[in-house]
């Protein structure tokens, strides 16, 4: 399942991404570059792609936290790889990353999945900066829980490198075209409160904490019907990016989730019926 290809003894960075599973369902991928602060490289995009992929195709596993180590989540796309793009026919050794490079026919981007949809809930936790391909990264999550000294931006714009990991479509999809084009066209950075003011920032929480609320909204996620869940969840997705009109992003949105209410729903009335989660009431509260 291998998103690019390498020569023999390429991979120089055994440990460049991190991953975690818990028994209940819980898979935690890290960034782990402290040197780049956690800016990806090829290989590491690679292995980002691969987790990922990973994380979708295990059943026993629910929810993703997405982070980076050290204090930062992701400071993009390492420049330095870049900056050897123009080498590559005078002994470039790196991954060639094309327009039309696909995963099980989905389509990848220079820093692994960024342009991909995953199929099932990611939270990312965002210490530290998260700029350029690392803010494209963060919106891979469905859920953005921020540290209150992180710093989102678009600091590409100095260098003259275009967001081509989905910024330009996820960013404006989430924060709306004029909040999204401040940051696209000044790429200045926005701290935690102005991102979550604007809806980039699901959760401000203060240093340090962010990846601990992340697994804590993990394990409040794992506890739902996961049919349910994700069936509401890819509904808003296809409203949002592919649905031609209001009339087929509803349709989209019964065919699917009338699937589930026999599975589910039913299962669910008749507890609600016997008294469960009444008056709003949520039965993993207290218990993680």
């Amino acid at each position: 399942m291998s998103a690019f290809s390498f020569p023999a003894g390429f991979d120089k960075e055994p440990e460049s991404i991190l991953v975690s599973k818990t028994p209940e369902g819980i898979t935690t991928i890290t960034i782990n570059r402290k040197h780049r602060r956690n800016a990806v490289d090829g290989p590491t995009g690679k292995k980002l792609t691969d987790a990922l992929l990973d994380f979708e195709n295990d059943h026993s596993q629910k929810v993703c936290v997405f982070n980076g180590a050290h204090g930062t989540f992701c400071a993009g796309f390492d420049l330095h790889e870049v900056a050897t793009f123009g080498e590559q026919k005078s002994g470039y050794a790196g991954p060639r990353i094309s327009e039309n490079q696909r995963v099980e026919g989905r389509n990848i981007g220079p820093i692994g999945p960024s342009r991909m949809q995953i199929r099932k809930p990611i939270i990312s936790a965002v210490s530290g900066y998260a700029v350029a391909g690392g803010l494209e990264l963060s919106l891979l999550g469905d859920i953005r829980v921020a540290e209150e000294d992180a710093i989102f931006g678009v600091f590409c714009r100095r260098f003259g490198v275009p967001l081509i990991d989905g910024g330009t479509v996820r960013l404006q999809a989430i924060v709306g075209l004029g909040r999204a084009l401040d940051m696209i066209l000044t790429g200045r950075g926005v701290g935690a409160k102005e991102a979550f003011t604007m809806g980039l920032a699901n959760r401000v929480v203060p240093k340090g904490k962010a990846l601990e609320e992340a697994t804590r909204i993990a394990k409040q996620l794992i506890t739902f019907p996961q049919a349910c869940m994700n069936a509401d969840r890819t509904a808003c997705y296809y409203s949002v990016y592919n649905a031609h009109s209001f009339e087929d992003a509803l349709a989209y949105e019964y065919d699917n989730g009338v699937k589930v209410i026999t599975s589910e729903s039913v299962k669910g009335a008749a507890r609600f019926s016997g008294g469960a989660g009444r008056h709003g009431q949520f039965e993993f509260e207290g218990k993680l």
